[in-house]
């Protein structure tokens, strides 16, 4: 069991040391937020299964704080309501729960940020379709696979295909977005 850990270890740190040839990606993404947010936008996320705990994770790194203290950013995690997705679900399709919401929520000049390991979940593309006819800037965090970053302003795709260490990544990756948010929130005051 020790070799074990010890090369899980290893494989992350690996992903996490290639990292670097995505920086340019995390600092569009950045930018991106940094501005939709000075302009009184706001910032949605969206994800399936661990990338809604992500959606959900980082939300709240803006509405509460990441490490300073500060004025709430406007972040909003689309996969918290269970009413309206298992509404949605239901009388519609699964494809549609994150759609559905960007269509009444999201107003052009916000941000969309969706995050799939795989890069094809089904319900995030139809949200991205629905972000695009709005005028909402997207987003995409994934692996190495799938089209979502495609479609995206900014695609963040962790070079890697093992889900675990996607996910990692992402973390990381989410942290990054939001200190670097933070900081140049609090540069606006």
């Amino acid at each position: 069991m020790e070799k074990r850990i010890q090369a899980i270890i290893e494989e992350s740190a690996y992903v996490h040391g290639r990292l670097s040839e995505i920086v340019p990606a995390i600092e569009k993404a950045a930018r991106m937020i940094t501005d939709a947010l000075g302009k009184g936008n706001k910032v949605m996320f969206a994800g399936n299964g661990g990338s809604a705990a992500d959606a959900q994770h980082l939300a709240a790194e803006l509405v509460n704080r990441f490490r300073k203290e500060r004025q709430p950013l406007a972040g909003l995690a689309l996969t918290t309501d269970t009413s309206v997705i298992t509404s949605i679900g239901n009388d519609y399709s699964f494809d549609e729960i994150f759609s559905k919401q960007v269509r009444a929520v999201g107003r052009e000049g916000d941000v969309f940020v969706g995050i799939s390991t795989s890069g094809g979940s089904r319900n995030i593309i139809r949200a991205i379709e629905e972000a695009r006819e709005k005028g909402i800037a997207v987003i995409t965090l994934t692996g190495c696979g799938g089209s979502m970053r495609d479609l995206a302003d900014c695609a963040i795709s962790v070079p890697s295909n093992r889900t675990p260490r996607i996910q990692e990544a992402h973390i990381l990756i989410g942290h990054i977005l939001c200190e670097l948010v933070e900081e140049e929130s609090l540069r606006s005051i």
